[in-house]
């Protein structure tokens, strides 16, 4: 017990190789979402980005308008919105006031002087009124598109914000998702994705829409199934305040008995009402169904609200996971205006990862071949090569289990690591055996020594390379993650195992 006691840096070690081969090789450990996707099974669990097997990156600006320096309050918040929406002709949902920031955004492509003009004629007056939306806007859409991107099993996708450093400062959403083209991801992110399901039915002689249903007013959405009928549908749980609305509706505009029951015809001249539940995907009717004669029942019984399930109908098992999609991350605030895409073929990306792998073991190669002619001695040498070596397997097991997806920025990053690890393992080495070693003692004094120097350089590295990780500065931020992880990994784990292993080959452990 006392050995273990003294040498548990190299057992840690140990254990952390072993979970990061279970993660790198383990079946099932990597990206469960391309597991789910049906994506061929690969050696590894580890996801690759756009340089290493193709795909595309767009940028896309938010459309809006934001009236910053305006008096919102709790009490006149949903006032302003009102007024503000009907004098520019919007939906209610175009106009969000925020009390926090005392600004006013508009969800669509008016003008700024429109929109200036249009809360000066309410009487407010706006300090400053420019294109764009809020920073909690945009932080809303990043969030919204990565839980839409994930949604659809596509791995290594990445999504976040950039800002142009020059000139006037211009907010850029970045979505990149690897193996697939421009037009499979605009698909999913054009349009806000806002699904609704209305009530189209006859009112004072003549046919009117109303909203019934809300992606915020589920609470549970599950995968497409096919009925029994062959239709692909969408199973979804109403919360119960929605199901008792969305009950009440469907029973005051006459769904539930007469001709409100299987009536439904859409789209097609005639004179007998229509009695239809529209599917709506951002305004447009992409399904029409009548009310089935069961979920009137269950409606007219009152067991609808005890039990608020159903399903919504799509016309293709593609457009049922497309609306599933949409209905579990919710719409997005604003739509997007793309600016620009950039594409790699995946067969163009597929010649990197033979070199990068070679470019690795090359560098391990040259290190290990460093160390031997400079001490000669396999009880220093090799035990270095080791320790050095293990450094990027942590790193790539942190990389499968994590998701992050590896670039040629990131295989720089692991070079480098290798190169910083060696640098430390040699200041430990001479100086531990600058002297004739004679005890643990001495050689404990001595490692500690050392590791204050190498503490010192890390703390320098992190400094240094902390701006590059933070901000947004593409491929030279994935350097910097993966330079500062492995800094930290060796510090406080594989150069104090290093020193047990030392100490215990060139010591009599006294």
């Amino acid at each position: 017990m006392s050995r273990f006691r003294e040498n548990w840096r190299v057992g840690l070690l140990v254990l952390l190789l072993i979970g990061s081969g279970v993660a790198l090789f383990a079946p099932g450990l990597g990206d469960a979402s391309a597991t789910q996707a049906g994506t061929a099974s690969k050696p590894t669990n580890l996801d690759y980005g756009l340089e290493l097997s193709g795909g595309v990156r767009l940028r896309a600006t938010a459309t809006g308008v934001t009236a910053e320096g305006v008096d919102v309050t709790q009490q006149n918040e949903q006032t302003i919105e009102q007024n503000l929406s009907q004098a520019l002709g919007l939906d209610a949902e175009a106009v969000q006031a925020r009390v926090q920031q005392d600004a006013v955004e508009v969800y669509a492509n008016n003008s700024t002087a429109a929109v200036e003009n249009a809360l000066t004629d309410l009487g407010y007056s706006p300090s400053t009124v420019r294109r764009g939306v809020t920073e909690t806007t945009r932080q809303t859409i990043i969030s919204t598109i990565q839980s839409k991107i994930d949604a659809t099993g596509f791995s290594g996708a990445n999504v976040y914000q950039t800002t142009t450093q020059t000139g006037a400062r211009t907010h850029y959403i970045v979505v990149e998702v690897p193996g697939q083209n421009a037009s499979q991801v605009k698909s999913l992110i054009t349009g806000r994705g806002e699904v609704e399901l209305w009530a189209y039915y006859p009112k004072n002689g003549t046919q009117t829409n109303a909203t019934v249903l809300q992606s915020e007013d589920l609470q549970e959405v599950s995968p497409p199934q096919t009925n029994q009928r062959g239709r692909p549908i969408v199973p979804v749980v109403l919360t119960s305040d929605a199901a008792q609305e969305f009950a009440n509706d469907l029973q005051q505009y006459g769904f539930t008995s007469g001709q409100g029951v299987s009536n439904c015809q859409f789209q097609t001249t005639g004179n007998e009402p229509d009695y239809c539940l529209l599917t709506v995907l951002d305004d447009e009717v992409v399904y029409s169904a009548s009310m089935g004669p069961g979920l009137a029942n269950s409606i007219e019984s009152g067991d609808f609200v005890k039990r608020p399930s159903f399903y919504i109908t799509a016309n293709s098992m593609s457009e049922a996971r497309q609306l599933q999609v949409n209905l579990r991350a919710g719409s997005l605030p604003a739509s997007l205006e793309f600016q620009n895409s950039y594409y790699v073929a995946p067969s163009f990306a597929d010649r990197y990862k033979p070199l990068s792998l070679v470019t690795g073991i090359v560098a391990a190669l040259a290190m290990a071949g460093v160390v031997f002619l400079r001490y000669g001695k396999p009880e220093v040498a090799i035990p270095m090569v080791f320790t050095a070596l293990s450094e990027v397997v942590i790193l790539l097991g942190f990389a499968a289990i994590s998701g992050l997806a590896l670039d040629l920025s990131h295989i720089a990053g692991f070079i480098a690591v290798i190169g910083t690890g060696v640098d430390d393992l040699v200041i430990i080495a001479d100086e531990v055996m600058t002297e004739q070693v004679n005890s643990a003692r001495v050689f404990q004094s001595r490692f500690r020594k050392a590791l204050w120097v190498i503490g010192a350089a890390a703390a320098t590295t992190i400094i240094a390379m902390g701006p590059l990780a933070v901000l947004s500065l593409g491929d030279l931020r994935g350097f910097a993650i993966i330079t500062i992880l492995g800094v930290l990994i060796g510090v406080l784990i594989t150069r104090p195992a290093y020193g047990d292993i030392l100490r215990r080959l060139l010591t009599d452990n006294r």
